[in-house]
């Protein structure tokens, strides 16, 4: 009976101030220069929690990301992993096939059996298109099969601008990636298997009496960087998704196209500095807190608390987070039966007047409908309400 007619409740969250007055609003603005000039054919500076996009420039632009493509293999090994339908212990035979493969590698021997885990540890750690090779054809009987595996789990992810051929980055037609595609990408690792995540910042791995260095070498230059992957082919230049992590803030950047080695790093740690220098990350409604009690018609109980479902994460520009404002629309009338979970209305966060949050309001426990004697009372009640109002 009548949703959503703009009632705009200010709501109290934790010890954040709910309404912003004229004063404060009025008052020092965090100064924020331009960004920094990237060297790179397409670039994306995000945030992990919040997805927020600081940076980016040809962000959806079709690219070559050569090695890169690994990150997508190592992401489905991992969710093999994490389903039980392989084990890190399983034991990989080594095909003709996987050991020709050129470019960089793990150096497998055909006719061997190497294990999931080394192999895994070949492919994020030394490139190995060798290790990315046997895995995809353990996993997918083929190497073309695996990289349909890989085009289904790109679309699940979001990645609107991807297509694998394969599972190295060895440059094939129609094999391409964006760097949006990538920081999400990068954000799914992060976030889906974190056990395996610290396998991004090794530095060395020894296989076959051959140790060889992660590429990554924002690894020695930045405390902060625990990842993610390198890439280069003449096609697609170098390439660059890195990580950091400073006090308790995950960027993510990609830099794709640069000239070298020094120069994605380079490029990458620009992003990084800016983002960290400039932007903060906060949580701003958690899942479950109770925000506000509202009225129930007709139930066993007269209130119902109203929350949201999944915490809200921002990223915004640094000291800016006292003019953030709080607004609630909620149903003018809540008649029971009501279910937890139940969506009643809208919260709102905004920052200078733009909207940055948008989430569903919804009921945080269940209201049965009451006795024949309380509905009639309260639909007494709640007519000559409406009458009069």
């Amino acid at each position: 009976m009548g949703r959503h007619l703009s009632v705009c409740v200010a709501l109290l969250i934790g010890l954040m101030v709910s309404v912003v007055g004229a004063a404060n609003a009025q008052g020092q603005q965090a100064l924020i220069p331009s960004p920094p000039t990237v060297s790179a054919s397409s670039y994306i500076l995000m945030d992990a929690r919040s997805g927020r996009v600081i940076i980016e420039e040809n962000s959806d632009e079709h690219l070559p990301p050569a090695s890169l493509t690994k990150m997508m293999t190592a992401y489905i090994v991992e969710r093999e992993l994490d389903e039980q339908r392989i084990a890190m212990s399983d034991q990989v035979p080594i095909s003709v096939n996987a050991w020709k493969t050129g470019g960089s590698r793990m150096f497998v021997q055909e006719g061997t059996e190497v294990s999931v885990e080394k192999l895994l540890k070949g492919v994020i750690i030394q490139s190995g298109n060798d290790a990315s090779v046997a895995l995809a054809e353990f996993i997918a009987g083929s190497e073309d099969a695996f990289a349909d595996i890989m085009n289904q789990q790109a679309r699940q992810l979001g990645m609107e601008n991807s297509r694998f051929q394969n599972a190295t980055g060895l440059p094939e037609s129609d094999h391409y990636s964006s760097a949006r595609d990538l920081a999400l990408l990068a954000q799914a690792i992060i976030e889906d298997y974190p056990d395996n995540y610290p396998l991004y910042a090794e530095k060395y791995f020894t296989y076959n009496d051959i140790r060889q260095p992660n590429r990554n070498s924002l690894l020695w230059r930045d405390p902060s960087v625990d990842g993610l992957k390198t890439g280069h082919t003449e096609a697609a230049g170098y390439c660059l998704v890195a990580s950091a992590d400073r006090k308790g803030m995950r960027l993510i950047a990609v830099v794709m196209g640069t000239s070298s080695e020094q120069a994605r790093a380079q490029e990458v740690q620009k992003l990084l500095n800016y983002g960290f220098r400039y932007y903060e990350t906060h949580k701003v409604l958690s899942a479950g807190q109770s925000l506000e009690e509202n009225r129930v018609w007709g139930g066993q109980a007269d209130q119902v608390s109203l929350g949201v479902s999944d915490d809200a994460v921002v990223t915004i520009p640094r000291d800016s987070k006292e003019q953030l404002e709080y607004m609630m629309d909620i149903d003018t009338v809540i008649e029971a039966p009501v279910q937890a979970g139940d969506e009643l209305g809208e919260v709102r966060v905004t920052l200078d007047g733009e909207v940055i949050v948008r989430e569903p309001v919804v009921a945080l426990q269940s209201v049965p409908e009451g006795g024949l004697f309380k509905r009639l009372w309260d639909a007494i009640k709640l007519f000559f309400i409406q009458l009069f109002s």
